[in-house]
């Protein structure tokens, strides 16, 4: 059956404005970083892009070494997007990066001219794709000069392979610095994707105050820390949970007695907010103005649809605002 989208799907979704620039991003964005690739069950992804693009998400940021294997979120959301999605790329903004390893040998990651023109080609490549709406650096380089990396998101835009460039995982004083050689190169820099959320705050430290003083958007990825602010956690550590699982970013370690204390207490504050603890840690990082949009990532629809009522309730009291706070320094 062809996929037709719904008609409604922009009336209740809430568009940012990204920086200073006249893009708009919806609140919520859809990240592909995992449950995409090709050891996931290809109709599932296609039902959450059909679910997010029905809700009003138009946003999908992926990158190029997303799976698994490297290289196959943006193979199946091509493979989506050309079967499902063929007359409404107008109507998308796709996103895309590069920094982390992806091939073997001297040209494979970092920051280098010629890796990020290289792997803007195979992933316009793997998506089908003329162009990406944003090309992001995915983390910075220690080695290459930043003036170089910089020049090289400049000429990709001027090549027409990226409408805007961005930066993620980048400090406060690199991100400033990064932002000024985009701005006297001619080219923008449109928007920034750190790690944030309510255990992970380190964009506090300045890193939000260069975005807002220089117009550039925020898009914080992991807003639910790796699913520990959700009810997923709140009777212990599930077997099929992230933390049970050797691999990946969470480990077991990380929800010790003390963690698990505030996720308790926080999940009983969204309670009397009449939302789920993934929905207020949502609406928590929305009340700055800063955020343009949050990356959610989900393995289910349901997820998606729990994650966006998170819309329905923005607005934080002083008095809760402070409580979260006592409850995070506890």
């Amino acid at each position: 059956m062809t996929y037709k989208p719904s008609p409604e799907r922009y009336d209740n979704m809430t568009y940012r404005r990204c920086g200073k620039s006249g893009l708009k991003l919806p609140a919520l964005s859809l990240g592909l970083w995992h449950n995409f690739g090709h050891v996931d069950v290809l109709e599932n992804s296609r039902k959450i892009l059909q679910l997010a693009f029905d809700s009003g998400i138009t946003h999908f940021d992926l990158a190029n070494n997303y799976g698994p294997p490297p290289g196959s979120a943006e193979e199946n959301f091509g493979k989506i997007l050309k079967e499902d999605f063929a007359g409404y790329r107008d109507q998308m903004v796709i996103s895309t990066k590069a920094g982390y390893y992806m091939w073997e040998g001297p040209y494979g990651e970092w920051g280098s001219k010629k890796y990020l023109v290289s792997s803007l080609d195979q992933s316009l490549q793997r998506m089908g794709l003329d162009y990406v709406d944003i090309f992001y650096h995915h983390r910075p380089d220690p080695d290459t000069p930043l003036e170089e990396t910089m020049a090289a998101l400049d000429l990709i835009v001027r090549q027409g392979k990226a409408l805007y460039v961005g930066i993620s995982n980048y400090q406060a004083d690199d991100a400033a610095k990064a932002i000024k050689i985009l701005k006297d190169l001619g080219t923008p820099c449109l928007i920034h994707q750190p790690k944030y959320s309510m255990f992970e705050r380190w964009v506090e430290g300045g890193l939000l105050d260069v975005l807002g003083n220089e117009g550039v958007g925020c898009i914080p990825f992991s807003p639910l820390a790796q699913g520990m602010l959700t009810d997923k956690y709140l009777k212990g550590i599930p077997q099929d949970s992230r933390a049970a699982k050797s691999h990946g970013f969470l480990k077991k370690s990380d929800i010790t007695e003390k963690t698990l204390e505030k996720i308790k207490a926080l999940h009983q504050l969204a309670l009397e907010r009449e939302q789920s603890l993934a929905q207020m840690a949502l609406s928590w990082l929305l009340k700055d103005k800063r955020v343009t949009s949050v990356l959610i990532g989900v393995s289910k629809t349901s997820q998606l649809e729990d994650s966006l009522k998170c819309l329905d309730n923005l607005a934080f009291t002083s008095d809760e605002l402070n409580k979260i706070e006592d409850i995070l320094k506890g």
